[in-house]
């Protein structure tokens, strides 16, 4: 039987960071395994969507560690292992080959799987989702000879994924549930500005459609909508949601709901076991609400975070959610948590690139979207998150002042509503 003083159970973002945190507190040679099914060492997931899939980056360029820094700290990485079970009082993992890792300190970072259509033709050959390297790679490959395209979903995935399409002269068309593109984050304004941006470059958008079969013989040759209409393809790109990989964790006995329930210090009720990153259904301490993230940046804090706290430093994982992306020659930025706000204001003009959006409850700004604004827009959307600054909403809007008029001089910590 292996053993090691901490084992990480998968080989994501949380991995890849808790390790790198870990070597930078003084980890010994032999503390340290890392139990991935992947293939590859962790890497960089941003880039999947991104430059990797537009072909600007290679392997390589992405991994959070070279691969000589994990044997040069004697940090054990096991690779295309696939774990089969979790004794949680014994602290023991099994994989299915049968071989057994003691551990003093889990850390489950096993994230998320990619929701799959359930329509006719679903499994048909170029029909793609995107969660790997893997995944990004053979959507490049396919890419790389196709004509027509359909992405299925209005999120960051979507968006993304026909940015990059479209950008390679491909067909694109976009084909959404909701009324909108990214309704869920964007309001009604935001997408208005993403739709006309996106059909300028030659993207369209079916709104309020659903995918009632797909096409081929033994690959995708159309996506037929929900009245009947063929959308003719040579791929397809679903970007249609994830859901947290929670088997093993349930079946040890961990609470399980929406993902694995920790508490503020990402530690689960069995002493000893913790989860970081898409898997983990933490309590937020800025937002007093359970929270479960599926963005890179989470990831990488959480994976810190566990790092700190098993090597001494115990303290509460408070973070401002965050969020970037990059869509044709546009750059954004998007902090906090917009539910529940009453007030939205912008500045900027958004019918040209370079505009923010911010979301105010009673006076407190809870989230903001900054795309090509001045520093100081930046900077002040995280601090006031964080700290709970008192903002005048009629200050925020007047363009002719600069944006940090708008805060109180008191700050107002800890009474977010």
């Amino acid at each position: 039987m292996a053993g090691s003083k901490y084992v990480i159970l998968g080989g994501g973002m949380a991995a890849g960071y808790a390790a790198k945190e870990l070597a930078e507190r003084g980890l010994k040679s032999g503390e340290l395994c890392i139990v991935s099914s992947d293939d590859a060492l962790p890497y960089e997931r941003p880039p999947l969507s991104k430059g990797f899939l537009a072909g600007k980056e290679n392997e390589a360029g992405i991994l959070i560690n070279k691969p000589e820094w994990y044997a040069e700290r004697g940090i054990e990485v096991r690779l295309r292992t696939v774990a089969e079970s979790i004794d949680a009082a014994g602290k023991r993992l099994r994989t299915n080959s049968g071989e057994t890792f003691a551990f003093e300190e889990l850390l489950i970072a096993t994230g998320a799987r990619a929701r799959k259509l359930d329509c006719p033709g679903a499994e048909l050959a170029n029909i793609f989702y995107l969660r790997s390297m893997d995944d990004s790679r053979a959507i490049r490959e396919a890419a790389s000879t196709a004509k027509q395209a359909v992405v299925i979903g209005g999120g960051f995935i979507g968006m993304e994924v026909a940015s990059v399409l479209a950008q390679q002269k491909i067909e694109t068309t976009m084909v959404i549930q909701e009324d909108r593109v990214w309704s869920r984050v964007f309001t009604p304004e935001m997408s208005a500005f993403f739709e006309r941006y996106y059909a300028a470059r030659g993207v369209r958008i079916r709104k309020q459609q659903r995918v009632a079969e797909i096409r081929g013989k033994e690959r995708v040759a159309a996506v037929v909508l929900g009245g009947g209409e063929p959308l003719g393809c040579d791929m397809v790109v679903a970007g249609i949601g994830v859901v947290p990989v929670t088997n093993l964790a349930g079946r040890a006995g961990l609470a399980v709901e929406n993902g694995i329930v920790v508490d503020e210090f990402l530690a689960t009720s069995h002493p000893g076991i913790s989860a970081a990153g898409d898997v983990a259904n933490y309590t937020d301490t800025i937002f007093g609400k359970r929270r479960r993230v599926e963005h890179w940046d989470n990831a990488v804090s959480q994976g810190q975070h566990w790092s700190a706290r098993v090597t001494g430093d115990r303290k509460p994982f408070a973070h401002v959610p965050y969020f970037f992306s990059d869509v044709f020659d546009l750059s954004y930025e998007l902090w906090g948590d917009a539910s529940g706000a009453t007030q939205v204001v912008t500045r900027g003009d958004m019918h040209s690139p370079s505009f923010s959006v911010w979301w105010l409850k009673r006076e407190q700004v809870v989230s903001a979207f900054v795309m090509s604004r001045p520093e100081e827009e930046r900077e002040a959307a995280q601090e006031w998150i964080r700290s709970g600054q008192s903002v005048s909403a009629e200050r925020l809007q007047d363009q002719k002042r600069p944006v940090n008029d708008a805060a109180s001089s008191a700050h107002a910590r800890g009474s977010r509503p």
